[in-house]
């Protein structure tokens, strides 16, 4: 079993970046973390949760209100390689490995239903 700290964020796709991060910096008062690549990682000031906006066109089926993925914190990031076998052992996939940021490591991941995670 892989120890998580609980569900940490979910990725949204959006047509357009700059408007959504300004909706949620005026609505929620998140506040931009950090950027990797197109991506902007948001959290709201005293929590722990990420939205992270990502880019899609227009001819994308999720653009626009679709969530490419969902995330979990695991407990302790030393634990990857283990998780990834216990993904594997599970009938998951992994999908990529690496990090956001300097000291952000990520694995994704599909479960048996395709849905991708990260952790």
């Amino acid at each position: 079993m892989i120890k998580t700290k609980g569900l940490r964020h979910i990725n949204i796709n959006v047509r357009d970046v700059k408007r959504s991060l300004e909706f949620y910096q005026q609505v929620f008062g998140m506040r931009e973390m950090f950027r990797d690549g197109a991506l902007v990682f948001l959290t709201t000031p005293g929590g722990d949760d990420t939205i992270t906006l990502c880019p899609a066109s227009a001819s994308d089926p999720v653009a626009g209100g679709g969530v490419s993925h969902f995330g979990w914190t695991i407990a302790d990031k030393a634990d990857l390689d283990q998780a990834a076998k216990e993904i594997e052992r599970a009938g998951g996939k992994v999908l990529s490995r690496g990090e956001h940021a300097p000291g952000h490591p990520f694995l994704y991941f599909a479960d048996p239903d395709g849905y991708v995670i990260e952790i």
